[in-house]
């Protein structure tokens, strides 16, 4: 039975840590590009961009490219 409390806790503890991840590498790309989290995350929801974090910072890790041209929609939005 303490087996499967662990289990239980830690499978939703696991998405926690993934997603503070994913929020700090999508921190640290939008630096780069002169934006806080919070002006991306935002200009991406007001220029309609329908992608999830977890999509963004494997963009920002992988192909730092078409990252940018997302930062750029963020900023003209």
């Amino acid at each position: 039975m303490k087996a499967g409390q662990d289990a239980y806790r830690d499978r939703r503890k696991r998405r926690r840590d993934f997603r503070r991840l994913w929020i700090t590498r999508l921190t640290a790309a939008a630096g780069l590009h002169g934006l806080s989290y919070n002006a991306l995350i935002a200009g991406i929801k007001r220029a309609g961009v329908a992608l999830d974090r977890k999509l963004m910072a494997d963009l920002a890790v992988t192909d730092p490219e078409a990252f940018a041209k997302l930062a750029e929609v963020a900023k003209g939005a």
